[in-house]
Protein backbone atom coordinates (compact mmCIF):
# COMPACT_ATOMS: atom_id res chain seq x y z
CA UNK A 1 0.00 0.00 0.00
CA UNK A 2 1.51 3.68 -1.14
CA UNK A 3 1.26 6.74 0.75
CA UNK A 4 1.90 8.73 -1.74
CA UNK A 5 1.23 12.20 -0.45
CA UNK A 6 0.00 13.24 -3.69
CA UNK A 7 -2.32 10.47 -4.49
CA UNK A 8 -3.83 10.60 -0.27
CA UNK A 9 -3.95 14.07 0.92
CA UNK A 10 -4.22 14.89 4.58
CA UNK A 11 -7.86 15.90 3.91
CA UNK A 12 -10.45 13.88 2.46
CA UNK A 13 -12.31 15.16 -0.27
CA UNK A 14 -12.98 12.08 -1.97
CA UNK A 15 -14.99 9.13 -1.15
CA UNK A 16 -11.80 6.52 -1.68
CA UNK A 17 -10.00 9.39 0.55
CA UNK A 18 -11.74 7.71 3.42
CA UNK A 19 -10.28 4.20 3.44
CA UNK A 20 -6.83 5.22 2.51
CA UNK A 21 -6.59 7.77 5.16
CA UNK A 22 -7.52 4.85 7.23
CA UNK A 23 -4.89 2.58 5.77
CA UNK A 24 -2.12 5.30 6.73
CA UNK A 25 -3.51 5.74 10.36
CA UNK A 26 -4.51 2.41 11.11
CA UNK A 27 -2.66 -0.24 8.27
CA UNK A 28 -3.43 -3.27 10.26
CA UNK A 29 -6.61 -2.75 11.88
CA UNK A 30 -9.72 -4.65 10.35
CA UNK A 31 -11.23 -2.87 7.53
CA UNK A 32 -13.68 -5.29 5.32
CA UNK A 33 -14.68 -8.83 6.09
CA UNK A 34 -16.70 -11.26 4.21
CA UNK A 35 -17.29 -14.95 5.45
CA UNK A 36 -14.08 -16.28 5.52
CA UNK A 37 -12.07 -13.68 3.93
CA UNK A 38 -10.81 -10.81 6.10
CA UNK A 39 -9.25 -7.87 4.79
CA UNK A 40 -6.74 -5.04 7.05
CA UNK A 41 -7.14 -1.43 5.84
CA UNK A 42 -3.67 -1.88 3.93
CA UNK A 43 -5.03 -4.87 2.67
CA UNK A 44 -8.24 -3.29 1.18
CA UNK A 45 -5.95 -0.45 -0.05
CA UNK A 46 -3.90 -2.77 -1.88
CA UNK A 47 -7.08 -4.14 -3.48
CA UNK A 48 -8.44 -0.52 -4.39
CA UNK A 49 -5.24 -0.37 -6.07
CA UNK A 50 -5.44 -2.94 -7.98
CA UNK A 51 -9.03 -2.40 -9.16
CA UNK A 52 -8.35 1.13 -10.53
CA UNK A 53 -5.17 -0.83 -12.02
CA UNK A 54 -7.73 -3.34 -13.82
CA UNK A 55 -9.94 -0.05 -15.10
CA UNK A 56 -7.34 1.83 -16.69
CA UNK A 57 -5.98 -0.81 -17.96
CA UNK A 58 -8.96 -1.34 -20.14
CA UNK A 59 -8.80 2.08 -21.10
CA UNK A 60 -11.87 3.55 -18.61
CA UNK A 61 -11.25 7.06 -18.65
CA UNK A 62 -11.95 9.85 -16.21
CA UNK A 63 -16.23 10.26 -15.42
CA UNK A 64 -16.67 7.16 -17.55
CA UNK A 65 -19.27 4.91 -15.91
CA UNK A 66 -18.39 1.43 -14.51
CA UNK A 67 -20.66 -1.10 -13.20
CA UNK A 68 -20.57 -3.50 -10.85
CA UNK A 69 -23.10 -6.47 -10.95
CA UNK A 70 -22.61 -8.83 -8.17
CA UNK A 71 -23.67 -9.96 -4.77
CA UNK A 72 -22.00 -8.49 -1.95
CA UNK A 73 -18.49 -9.40 -1.95
CA UNK A 74 -14.46 -8.04 -1.48
CA UNK A 75 -14.52 -7.84 -5.08
CA UNK A 76 -17.49 -5.71 -5.10
CA UNK A 77 -16.33 -3.21 -2.74
CA UNK A 78 -12.97 -2.84 -4.31
CA UNK A 79 -13.93 -2.13 -7.77
CA UNK A 80 -16.54 0.41 -6.86
CA UNK A 81 -13.91 2.82 -4.79
CA UNK A 82 -11.42 1.51 -6.99
CA UNK A 83 -13.25 3.33 -9.99
CA UNK A 84 -13.81 6.70 -7.79
CA UNK A 85 -10.06 6.26 -7.65
CA UNK A 86 -9.14 5.53 -11.79
CA UNK A 87 -11.51 9.13 -11.98
CA UNK A 88 -14.40 7.07 -13.36
CA UNK A 89 -17.70 6.70 -11.84
CA UNK A 90 -19.11 3.29 -10.56
CA UNK A 91 -22.91 2.18 -10.89
CA UNK A 92 -23.57 -0.65 -8.54
CA UNK A 93 -26.49 -2.47 -9.78
CA UNK A 94 -28.87 -4.48 -7.50
CA UNK A 95 -28.40 -8.22 -7.81
CA UNK A 96 -31.90 -8.59 -7.80
CA UNK A 97 -32.88 -7.38 -10.58
CA UNK A 98 -34.07 -8.80 -14.08
CA UNK A 99 -31.44 -8.82 -17.40
CA UNK A 100 -33.80 -6.17 -18.88
CA UNK A 101 -33.56 -3.85 -16.16
CA UNK A 102 -29.94 -4.41 -15.65
CA UNK A 103 -29.82 -3.49 -19.45
CA UNK A 104 -31.51 -0.95 -18.64
CA UNK A 105 -29.20 1.18 -16.80
CA UNK A 106 -26.09 -0.15 -18.72
CA UNK A 107 -28.15 1.19 -21.62
CA UNK A 108 -29.61 4.45 -19.75
CA UNK A 109 -25.84 5.68 -18.71
CA UNK A 110 -23.70 4.65 -21.01
CA UNK A 111 -21.19 2.13 -19.14
CA UNK A 112 -18.17 1.45 -20.67
CA UNK A 113 -17.47 -1.46 -18.16
CA UNK A 114 -19.18 -3.83 -16.32
CA UNK A 115 -17.81 -6.25 -13.50
CA UNK A 116 -19.58 -9.61 -12.83
CA UNK A 117 -19.74 -13.08 -12.71
CA UNK A 118 -19.75 -15.92 -15.17
CA UNK A 119 -23.27 -16.68 -13.88
CA UNK A 120 -24.75 -13.46 -13.47
CA UNK A 121 -23.22 -12.79 -17.02
CA UNK A 122 -25.13 -16.13 -18.60
CA UNK A 123 -28.03 -14.46 -17.87
CA UNK A 124 -27.09 -11.46 -19.51
CA UNK A 125 -26.54 -13.06 -22.72
CA UNK A 126 -29.80 -11.46 -24.48
CA UNK A 127 -29.96 -8.15 -22.90
CA UNK A 128 -26.05 -6.90 -23.54
CA UNK A 129 -26.52 -6.29 -27.13
CA UNK A 130 -28.74 -3.19 -25.86
CA UNK A 131 -26.06 -1.87 -24.43
CA UNK A 132 -23.88 -0.40 -27.90
CA UNK A 133 -21.48 1.52 -25.14
CA UNK A 134 -20.48 -1.32 -23.35
CA UNK A 135 -16.77 -2.03 -24.06
CA UNK A 136 -15.22 -4.77 -21.37
CA UNK A 137 -16.80 -7.38 -19.55
CA UNK A 138 -15.11 -8.29 -16.15
CA UNK A 139 -15.81 -11.33 -14.60
CA UNK A 140 -14.47 -13.01 -11.33
CA UNK A 141 -12.94 -16.39 -12.61
CA UNK A 142 -11.53 -17.63 -15.06
CA UNK A 143 -14.29 -16.25 -18.27
CA UNK A 144 -16.42 -19.01 -20.07
CA UNK A 145 -18.33 -17.40 -22.49
CA UNK A 146 -17.87 -17.32 -25.69
CA UNK A 147 -20.68 -15.81 -27.10
CA UNK A 148 -19.72 -11.94 -26.41
CA UNK A 149 -21.97 -9.46 -28.06
CA UNK A 150 -19.41 -6.92 -28.87
CA UNK A 151 -17.43 -6.47 -26.08
CA UNK A 152 -13.96 -7.65 -24.43
CA UNK A 153 -14.55 -10.05 -21.91
CA UNK A 154 -11.63 -10.10 -19.17
CA UNK A 155 -10.86 -12.54 -16.15
CA UNK A 156 -11.10 -9.49 -13.14
CA UNK A 157 -8.41 -11.50 -10.57
CA UNK A 158 -5.68 -11.70 -13.44
CA UNK A 159 -6.67 -7.92 -14.58
CA UNK A 160 -5.60 -5.89 -11.47
CA UNK A 161 -2.28 -4.75 -11.11
CA UNK A 162 -0.25 -1.80 -9.74
CA UNK A 163 -0.61 1.60 -11.08
CA UNK A 164 1.82 4.51 -10.70
CA UNK A 165 0.62 6.86 -7.93
CA UNK A 166 1.70 9.59 -11.27
CA UNK A 167 -0.77 7.95 -13.31
CA UNK A 168 -3.50 8.15 -10.28
CA UNK A 169 -2.59 11.81 -8.97
CA UNK A 170 -2.98 12.78 -12.73
CA UNK A 171 -6.88 11.08 -12.83
CA UNK A 172 -7.82 12.69 -9.01
CA UNK A 173 -10.80 14.48 -10.17
CA UNK A 174 -12.21 17.02 -7.14
CA UNK A 175 -15.27 17.01 -4.45
CA UNK A 176 -17.75 18.66 -7.37
CA UNK A 177 -16.97 15.71 -9.91
CA UNK A 178 -19.71 12.62 -10.18
CA UNK A 179 -18.32 9.66 -7.92
CA UNK A 180 -21.66 7.44 -8.32
CA UNK A 181 -25.11 7.20 -9.97
CA UNK A 182 -27.84 5.10 -7.80
CA UNK A 183 -30.54 3.95 -9.53
CA UNK A 184 -34.03 4.31 -8.19
CA UNK A 185 -37.32 3.53 -9.72
CA UNK A 186 -38.99 6.61 -11.24
CA UNK A 187 -42.41 7.92 -11.57
CA UNK A 188 -42.44 7.57 -15.72
CA UNK A 189 -41.76 3.32 -15.06
CA UNK A 190 -37.78 3.68 -15.86
CA UNK A 191 -35.25 3.76 -12.88
CA UNK A 192 -33.59 7.07 -12.83
CA UNK A 193 -30.07 7.55 -12.32
CA UNK A 194 -29.37 9.79 -9.41
CA UNK A 195 -25.76 11.73 -9.85
CA UNK A 196 -23.54 11.61 -6.07
CA UNK A 197 -20.61 13.78 -6.21
CA UNK A 198 -17.66 13.30 -4.13
CA UNK A 199 -18.82 15.82 -2.44
CA UNK A 200 -22.52 14.47 -1.67
CA UNK A 201 -21.03 10.77 -0.34
CA UNK A 202 -18.53 12.79 1.49
CA UNK A 203 -20.68 15.35 3.30
CA UNK A 204 -23.48 12.16 3.85
CA UNK A 205 -21.13 9.75 5.59
CA UNK A 206 -19.34 12.82 7.90
CA UNK A 207 -22.79 13.96 9.09
CA UNK A 208 -24.51 9.58 9.27
CA UNK A 209 -21.00 9.00 11.37
CA UNK A 210 -20.86 11.99 13.67
CA UNK A 211 -24.51 11.07 15.05
CA UNK A 212 -23.94 7.79 15.30
CA UNK A 213 -20.56 8.18 17.00
CA UNK A 214 -18.88 5.85 15.17
CA UNK A 215 -15.42 4.88 15.99
CA UNK A 216 -12.83 3.14 15.10
CA UNK A 217 -13.96 0.18 17.54
CA UNK A 218 -16.90 -0.23 15.69
CA UNK A 219 -18.11 -3.46 13.62
CA UNK A 220 -20.84 -2.76 11.08
CA UNK A 221 -22.99 -5.19 9.39
CA UNK A 222 -24.13 -5.00 6.07
CA UNK A 223 -26.85 -6.03 5.15
CA UNK A 224 -28.73 -4.05 2.82
CA UNK A 225 -27.74 -3.80 -1.21
CA UNK A 226 -24.78 -1.57 -2.09
CA UNK A 227 -26.82 -0.44 -4.50
CA UNK A 228 -28.91 2.03 -1.94
CA UNK A 229 -27.74 4.76 -0.70
CA UNK A 230 -28.61 3.64 2.77
CA UNK A 231 -26.53 0.27 2.22
CA UNK A 232 -23.89 2.12 0.34
CA UNK A 233 -23.65 4.24 3.65
CA UNK A 234 -22.46 0.96 5.43
CA UNK A 235 -19.14 1.56 3.96
CA UNK A 236 -19.03 5.00 3.66
CA UNK A 237 -19.12 5.79 7.84
CA UNK A 238 -16.94 2.46 8.41
CA UNK A 239 -13.99 3.51 5.92
CA UNK A 240 -14.34 7.50 7.25
CA UNK A 241 -13.81 6.23 10.77
CA UNK A 242 -11.37 3.26 10.50
CA UNK A 243 -14.52 0.87 12.14
CA UNK A 244 -14.90 -2.83 10.38
CA UNK A 245 -17.74 -3.53 7.74
CA UNK A 246 -18.75 -7.01 7.54
CA UNK A 247 -20.70 -8.22 4.51
CA UNK A 248 -23.73 -9.89 3.99
CA UNK A 249 -25.78 -12.17 1.70
CA UNK A 250 -28.53 -12.99 4.03
CA UNK A 251 -31.48 -15.29 3.16
CA UNK A 252 -33.03 -15.72 6.45
CA UNK A 253 -33.17 -13.30 9.40
CA UNK A 254 -31.79 -15.68 11.79
CA UNK A 255 -28.80 -15.53 9.64
CA UNK A 256 -28.46 -11.48 11.03
CA UNK A 257 -28.57 -12.50 14.59
CA UNK A 258 -25.65 -15.12 13.65
CA UNK A 259 -23.22 -12.84 11.96
CA UNK A 260 -24.20 -10.30 14.75
CA UNK A 261 -23.18 -12.95 17.26
CA UNK A 262 -20.20 -14.05 15.49
CA UNK A 263 -18.65 -10.87 14.25
CA UNK A 264 -19.20 -8.87 17.48
CA UNK A 265 -21.24 -6.46 15.63
CA UNK A 266 -22.20 -2.95 16.86
CA UNK A 267 -23.91 -1.50 14.04
CA UNK A 268 -26.90 -2.61 12.49
CA UNK A 269 -28.90 -1.01 9.57
CA UNK A 270 -32.21 -2.59 8.01
CA UNK A 271 -35.37 -1.92 6.46
CA UNK A 272 -38.98 -1.89 8.44
CA UNK A 273 -39.82 -5.43 7.48
CA UNK A 274 -36.41 -6.74 8.11
CA UNK A 275 -36.68 -5.09 11.80
CA UNK A 276 -40.16 -6.60 11.92
CA UNK A 277 -38.23 -10.18 11.50
CA UNK A 278 -35.42 -9.27 13.87
CA UNK A 279 -37.93 -8.29 16.59
CA UNK A 280 -39.53 -11.23 16.94
CA UNK A 281 -36.06 -13.32 17.30
CA UNK A 282 -34.34 -14.16 20.31
CA UNK A 283 -31.39 -12.31 20.96
CA UNK A 284 -28.72 -12.74 24.25
CA UNK A 285 -28.90 -10.55 26.86
CA UNK A 286 -25.04 -9.54 26.46
CA UNK A 287 -25.34 -8.19 22.45
CA UNK A 288 -22.94 -6.63 21.40
CA UNK A 289 -25.15 -3.91 19.47
CA UNK A 290 -24.48 -0.47 20.17
CA UNK A 291 -26.68 1.02 17.69
CA UNK A 292 -29.70 0.43 15.32
CA UNK A 293 -30.89 2.64 11.96
CA UNK A 294 -33.85 2.13 10.64
CA UNK A 295 -34.82 4.07 7.19
CA UNK A 296 -36.78 3.23 4.19
CA UNK A 297 -40.34 3.54 5.83
CA UNK A 298 -41.77 4.36 8.93
CA UNK A 299 -41.43 1.59 11.82
CA UNK A 300 -44.55 0.44 13.30
CA UNK A 301 -44.60 1.71 17.11
CA UNK A 302 -45.50 -2.10 18.03
CA UNK A 303 -41.57 -3.06 16.22
CA UNK A 304 -40.32 0.09 17.66
CA UNK A 305 -41.48 -1.50 21.35
CA UNK A 306 -40.11 -4.90 20.59
CA UNK A 307 -36.82 -4.00 19.49
CA UNK A 308 -36.18 -1.81 22.67
CA UNK A 309 -37.37 -4.41 24.95
CA UNK A 310 -35.12 -7.33 22.86
CA UNK A 311 -32.37 -5.17 22.52
CA UNK A 312 -32.26 -2.57 25.56
CA UNK A 313 -28.64 -2.02 25.42
CA UNK A 314 -28.78 -0.61 21.50
CA UNK A 315 -29.87 2.60 20.78
CA UNK A 316 -32.43 2.76 18.14
CA UNK A 317 -32.11 5.66 15.24
CA UNK A 318 -35.43 6.45 12.85
CA UNK A 319 -34.47 8.19 9.95
CA UNK A 320 -35.83 9.65 7.04
CA UNK A 321 -33.75 9.73 3.64
CA UNK A 322 -34.11 9.89 -0.20
CA UNK A 323 -31.75 8.72 -3.05
CA UNK A 324 -31.86 12.84 -4.35
CA UNK A 325 -30.27 14.29 -0.98
CA UNK A 326 -28.94 10.99 0.39
CA UNK A 327 -30.12 11.32 4.37
CA UNK A 328 -32.49 14.09 5.98
CA UNK A 329 -33.67 13.33 9.36
CA UNK A 330 -33.24 11.19 12.30
CA UNK A 331 -34.79 10.94 15.72
CA UNK A 332 -32.00 11.21 18.40
CA UNK A 333 -32.76 7.53 20.81
CA UNK A 334 -33.61 10.11 23.89
CA UNK A 335 -36.42 11.39 22.37
CA UNK A 336 -38.01 7.64 21.28
CA UNK A 337 -39.88 7.13 24.28
CA UNK A 338 -42.19 10.88 23.93
CA UNK A 339 -42.27 10.85 19.93
CA UNK A 340 -41.97 7.06 18.62
CA UNK A 341 -44.13 8.09 15.58
CA UNK A 342 -41.51 11.31 14.30
CA UNK A 343 -38.84 10.37 11.58
CA UNK A 344 -36.94 13.35 13.57
CA UNK A 345 -34.88 16.25 12.75
CA UNK A 346 -32.34 17.45 10.02
CA UNK A 347 -29.01 15.94 10.45
CA UNK A 348 -26.36 17.71 10.71
CA UNK A 349 -24.49 20.17 7.61
CA UNK A 350 -28.52 19.65 6.26
CA UNK A 351 -31.60 22.22 6.11
CA UNK A 352 -35.16 20.59 6.03
CA UNK A 353 -38.18 23.02 5.63
CA UNK A 354 -41.86 22.01 5.11
CA UNK A 355 -43.69 24.25 2.68
CA UNK A 356 -46.38 25.26 1.08
CA UNK A 357 -46.89 24.82 -2.98
CA UNK A 358 -45.78 28.12 -3.02
CA UNK A 359 -42.55 27.70 -1.41
CA UNK A 360 -43.80 29.73 1.65
CA UNK A 361 -43.20 27.66 4.98
CA UNK A 362 -46.03 25.98 6.90
CA UNK A 363 -47.18 26.92 10.23
CA UNK A 364 -46.56 24.17 13.16
CA UNK A 365 -49.34 21.08 12.38
CA UNK A 366 -49.61 21.94 9.13
CA UNK A 367 -49.23 19.71 6.60
CA UNK A 368 -46.65 20.76 3.51
CA UNK A 369 -44.08 19.34 1.43
CA UNK A 370 -40.12 18.38 2.37
CA UNK A 371 -38.10 20.28 0.86
CA UNK A 372 -33.86 19.55 1.62
CA UNK A 373 -31.34 21.92 0.99
CA UNK A 374 -27.32 21.93 1.63
CA UNK A 375 -24.22 19.61 0.74
CA UNK A 376 -26.22 16.16 0.61
CA UNK A 377 -28.35 17.72 -2.36
CA UNK A 378 -27.27 15.44 -5.86
CA UNK A 379 -26.23 16.62 -9.33
CA UNK A 380 -30.14 15.59 -10.69
CA UNK A 381 -31.13 12.83 -12.30
CA UNK A 382 -28.47 11.09 -15.34
CA UNK A 383 -29.47 12.11 -18.98
CA UNK A 384 -32.37 13.37 -17.63
CA UNK A 385 -33.50 17.56 -17.27
CA UNK A 386 -37.11 16.81 -17.39
CA UNK A 387 -37.38 15.09 -14.49
CA UNK A 388 -34.76 16.80 -12.69
CA UNK A 389 -36.80 19.61 -13.03
CA UNK A 390 -39.05 18.55 -11.33
CA UNK A 391 -37.72 17.29 -8.58
CA UNK A 392 -34.92 19.72 -8.07
CA UNK A 393 -35.82 23.78 -7.73
CA UNK A 394 -34.76 26.91 -6.30
CA UNK A 395 -34.31 26.68 -2.48
CA UNK A 396 -37.24 28.56 -0.32
CA UNK A 397 -36.21 31.99 1.09
CA UNK A 398 -33.60 32.47 -1.02
CA UNK A 399 -31.59 35.88 -0.93
CA UNK A 400 -33.09 37.78 -4.10
CA UNK A 401 -29.99 39.63 -4.14
CA UNK A 402 -27.52 36.14 -5.13
CA UNK A 403 -26.99 35.88 -8.54
CA UNK A 404 -26.68 32.13 -8.46
CA UNK A 405 -29.88 30.13 -7.47
CA UNK A 406 -28.97 27.62 -5.22
CA UNK A 407 -31.30 24.19 -5.97
CA UNK A 408 -32.62 22.17 -3.35
CA UNK A 409 -34.84 18.42 -3.52
CA UNK A 410 -38.29 19.12 -3.55
CA UNK A 411 -39.04 15.07 -2.25
CA UNK A 412 -42.86 14.79 -2.95
CA UNK A 413 -43.45 13.62 0.62
CA UNK A 414 -46.00 15.25 2.65
CA UNK A 415 -45.05 15.68 6.50
CA UNK A 416 -45.78 18.10 9.39
CA UNK A 417 -43.60 19.81 11.46
CA UNK A 418 -44.52 20.38 15.57
CA UNK A 419 -43.46 23.65 17.35
CA UNK A 420 -40.42 22.12 18.41
CA UNK A 421 -39.34 21.37 15.09
CA UNK A 422 -39.56 17.59 14.95
CA UNK A 423 -40.81 16.10 11.43
CA UNK A 424 -44.19 13.65 10.91
CA UNK A 425 -44.74 11.58 7.85
CA UNK A 426 -48.04 11.57 6.46
CA UNK A 427 -47.21 10.80 2.83
CA UNK A 428 -46.36 10.86 -0.52
CA UNK A 429 -47.70 13.25 -3.45
CA UNK A 430 -47.57 11.03 -6.47
CA UNK A 431 -48.00 7.55 -7.04
CA UNK A 432 -44.77 5.97 -6.02
CA UNK A 433 -45.29 3.00 -4.00
CA UNK A 434 -42.51 1.87 -1.13
CA UNK A 435 -42.20 -1.08 -0.57
CA UNK A 436 -39.43 -2.51 2.16
CA UNK A 437 -37.31 0.13 1.63
CA UNK A 438 -37.59 0.35 -2.07
CA UNK A 439 -39.37 2.59 -4.47
CA UNK A 440 -41.33 1.27 -7.23
CA UNK A 441 -43.06 2.85 -9.79
CA UNK A 442 -46.85 1.08 -10.26
CA UNK A 443 -45.88 2.00 -14.12
CA UNK A 444 -43.13 -0.61 -14.40
CA UNK A 445 -45.62 -3.17 -12.87
CA UNK A 446 -48.11 -1.98 -15.60
CA UNK A 447 -45.72 -1.79 -18.20
CA UNK A 448 -44.01 -6.15 -17.64
CA UNK A 449 -48.36 -6.99 -17.71
CA UNK A 450 -48.72 -5.07 -21.07
CA UNK A 451 -45.88 -6.56 -22.43
CA UNK A 452 -47.40 -9.92 -21.80
CA UNK A 453 -50.35 -9.36 -24.44
CA UNK A 454 -53.24 -10.80 -21.78
CA UNK A 455 -54.65 -7.87 -20.86
CA UNK A 456 -56.52 -4.91 -21.95
CA UNK A 457 -56.10 -2.32 -19.27
CA UNK A 458 -53.84 -2.21 -16.21
CA UNK A 459 -53.16 -0.49 -12.95
CA UNK A 460 -51.10 -1.02 -9.75
CA UNK A 461 -51.27 1.09 -6.89
CA UNK A 462 -49.57 0.66 -2.85
CA UNK A 463 -51.83 -0.23 -0.20
CA UNK A 464 -50.93 0.06 3.55
CA UNK A 465 -49.41 -3.07 4.74
CA UNK A 466 -48.01 -3.72 8.53
CA UNK A 467 -44.99 -5.42 8.20
CA UNK A 468 -43.64 -4.21 3.82
CA UNK A 469 -44.77 -0.26 4.44
CA UNK A 470 -46.89 -0.64 1.75
CA UNK A 471 -47.91 -3.89 -0.16
CA UNK A 472 -48.52 -3.68 -4.33
CA UNK A 473 -52.13 -4.19 -6.22
CA UNK A 474 -52.59 -5.02 -9.37
CA UNK A 475 -55.90 -4.81 -11.21
CA UNK A 476 -56.43 -6.14 -14.76
CA UNK A 477 -59.25 -6.46 -17.10
CA UNK A 478 -58.13 -9.50 -19.47
CA UNK A 479 -58.01 -10.54 -22.98
CA UNK A 480 -59.68 -13.65 -22.20
CA UNK A 481 -62.17 -14.31 -19.36
CA UNK A 482 -60.77 -16.98 -18.76
CA UNK A 483 -57.35 -16.09 -17.50
CA UNK A 484 -56.40 -16.47 -14.34
CA UNK A 485 -54.83 -14.29 -11.55
CA UNK A 486 -51.74 -17.02 -11.04
CA UNK A 487 -50.46 -16.26 -14.73
CA UNK A 488 -49.84 -12.53 -14.62
CA UNK A 489 -48.38 -12.99 -10.91
CA UNK A 490 -46.07 -15.92 -12.50
CA UNK A 491 -45.35 -13.65 -15.08
CA UNK A 492 -44.56 -10.68 -12.49
CA UNK A 493 -42.14 -13.21 -11.33
CA UNK A 494 -40.43 -13.92 -14.33
CA UNK A 495 -40.00 -10.56 -15.37
CA UNK A 496 -39.69 -8.56 -12.13
CA UNK A 497 -37.36 -8.70 -8.78
CA UNK A 498 -39.11 -10.07 -5.40
CA UNK A 499 -40.49 -6.67 -4.02
CA UNK A 500 -41.94 -5.73 -7.37
CA UNK A 501 -44.05 -8.97 -7.70
CA UNK A 502 -47.91 -7.66 -6.59
CA UNK A 503 -49.38 -9.02 -3.39
CA UNK A 504 -52.86 -8.92 -4.53
CA UNK A 505 -54.07 -9.60 -8.80
CA UNK A 506 -57.35 -8.52 -9.12
CA UNK A 507 -59.12 -9.28 -12.39
CA UNK A 508 -61.99 -6.64 -13.85
CA UNK A 509 -64.85 -7.82 -16.37
CA UNK A 510 -65.45 -4.01 -17.20
CA UNK A 511 -63.07 -1.09 -18.03
CA UNK A 512 -61.59 0.90 -15.81
CA UNK A 513 -63.16 3.87 -14.02
CA UNK A 514 -61.91 7.62 -15.48
CA UNK A 515 -60.95 10.88 -14.15
CA UNK A 516 -61.92 13.80 -15.92
CA UNK A 517 -58.68 14.07 -17.53
CA UNK A 518 -59.54 10.84 -18.97
CA UNK A 519 -56.53 8.60 -17.35
CA UNK A 520 -57.51 5.93 -14.81
CA UNK A 521 -58.80 6.89 -11.79
CA UNK A 522 -56.21 4.90 -9.68
CA UNK A 523 -57.08 6.71 -6.43
CA UNK A 524 -60.72 5.76 -7.01
CA UNK A 525 -59.31 1.96 -7.70
CA UNK A 526 -57.33 2.02 -4.84
CA UNK A 527 -59.82 2.69 -1.99
CA UNK A 528 -61.75 -0.35 -1.93
CA UNK A 529 -58.34 -2.14 -0.73
CA UNK A 530 -56.30 0.24 1.27
CA UNK A 531 -57.79 -1.94 4.74
CA UNK A 532 -57.53 -5.28 2.45
CA UNK A 533 -53.79 -5.81 4.74
CA UNK A 534 -54.72 -4.38 8.10
CA UNK A 535 -55.38 -8.15 9.87
CA UNK A 536 -51.66 -9.59 7.83
CA UNK A 537 -49.62 -11.66 10.19
CA UNK A 538 -47.30 -9.38 12.79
Amino acid sequence: MRTDSALIPDMADLIHDFLFDSARRTPGAEALVHGAARLDYAALAAAVEGAAGALIGAGVQPRERVAVFLEKRIENVAAMFGAALAGAVFVPVNPQLKPEQVAHILADCNVRVLLTSNERLLQLHTALPACPDLRTVFVTGAPTDTAQAGYALRDWATAQASCAPAALAARRPIDADMAAILYTSGSTGKPKGVVLSHRNMVAGAQSVASYLAITPQDRILAVLPLSFDYGLSQLSCAFLTGATAVLINHLFAKDIVKAVLEERITGLAAVPPLWLQLAKLTWPADCSLRYLTNSGGALPTATVAALRAALPRAELFLMYGLTEAFRSTYLPPSELARRPDSMGRAIPNAQVMVVRPDGTPCAPGEPGELVHRGALVSLGYWNDPVKTAERFKPAPGQDPALPLVEMAVWSGDTVRMDAEGYLYFIGRSDDMIKVSGYRVSPLEIEEVVYASGQVIEAVAFGVPHPQLGQAIVLLALAQDPALDAGALIKECQRRLPVWMVPAHVALHAAPFPRNPNGKIDRPLLRQAFVTMFDHAVQ
